[in-house]
């Protein structure tokens, strides 16, 4: 039979409120008193029931974090910032997974209600009507990279657009005109942003020019995919850019089955830098989001929150981003735009 309260307070001979302050180190309890409790609750092997805790002292100790998929090298380094901020504050991490579907993200946010203190939520299907809806307004909150009023959310975005625009900048002054895009998913705020960041770009540096725009999903696969479907092509690009690098990856898997040299051929770049971009052949020039600091201070921000109990002033940060230029971008000839 499991230990109860009462039987460490009937050994201790005192009341179930002393035995619970001195446990959690609060109130008023001598220091004597204190060591009996803690003696009495070690010899009879009771071990404090955490729900009951938290209902009591109005905290638990564990923030969630809800992200839209755990598989892949961004959501793993994005997962190791949150971590590592959350152990130095002695905070557990409570994970789930929204799977990019909206139902999946509202019983996701409702199972996380009463189990933590605050909330981290990357969702870029989404807007922030949904979130409200799903999210007590007592709960303090951060946004990272998801669509938002900027009036109820603190948050934290990637300066996807002008990432974007930085590298397309880079690929035409590298002598690159005809460049293809490899966006990512339909409705997705980061893919968005990106794709309008590239386009922006291309339509005030090759006017001329009307990129090949094909639609990916983030996945290596949809990057193969679109590497083949290039590669069908009469009139091949002289570079592509796609939305992240993981479709850049699988872009040059498939650019090498089909005897094009990367990037003799055709240059190629991807956005995030996730560790594997400087181990592939050729190491991928690509756009650096940082990634870990990204979860770092999200999760700084929002034990903020959690400290001013919710009423902090509501903020949101662009984190930048830095066009790295590796071997997947050779110059082409040279540029034929002046860039003032």
């Amino acid at each position: 039979m499991a230990v109860k309260i009462q039987d460490v307070a009937d050994a201790a001979r005192v009341s179930i409120a002393t035995v619970s302050r001195a446990l959690n180190g609060i109130g008023n309890v001598t220091e004597e008193t204190r060591r009996k409790v803690v003696d009495a609750a070690a010899r009879l092997g009771y071990i404090p029931h955490g729900g009951a805790r938290s209902l009591s002292m109005r905290q638990t100790n564990c923030v969630g974090a809800v992200l839209p998929d755990l598989h892949g090298e961004f959501f793993s380094e994005l997962i190791r910032g949150i971590d590592r901020v959350a152990r130095s504050h002695d905070m557990h991490l409570l994970l789930s997974c929204s799977h990019s579907d909206v139902d999946e993200l509202a019983a996701a946010l409702r199972a996380m209600q009463g189990r933590v203190d605050g909330l981290l939520v990357m969702s870029p299907h989404v807007d922030a009507e949904v979130l409200s809806a799903n999210i007590p307004r007592s709960t303090p909150t951060v946004l990272m990279n998801t669509r938002h009023d900027g009036e109820r959310y603190a948050s934290l975005t990637v300066d996807n657009y002008g990432g974007a625009r930085a590298m397309i900048e880079h690929l035409v002054g590298g002598g690159h005109e005809r460049i293809a895009l490899i966006t990512g998913p339909e409705a997705n705020f980061d893919a968005a942003e990106r794709l309008r960041g590239a386009l922006d770009a291309l339509s005030d540096l090759v006017p001329n020019e009307s990129p090949q725009v094909l639609r990916g999903d983030f996945s290596e696969q949809s990057g193969y995919r679109a590497g083949r479907l290039l590669l069908s092509m009469p009139e091949r690009p002289d570079a592509i850019f796609a939305a992240n690098d993981m479709m850049a990856i699988g872009c040059v898997f498939a650019l090498n089955e089909g005897g094009v040299a990367v990037p003799g051929d055709i240059a190629i770049a991807g956005f995030d830098d996730i560790p594997i971009a400087r181990c592939v052949s050729p190491p991928l020039t690509t756009v650096r989001v940082r990634i870990a600091e990204l979860g770092e201070l999200a999760l700084e921000r929002l034990l903020l929150g959690i400290a001013e109990s919710g009423r902090d002033k509501v903020s949101s940060q662009i984190l930048a981003t830095e066009v790295i230029v590796r071997s997947s971008c050779g110059r082409k000839h040279a540029p034929s735009i002046a860039f003032g």
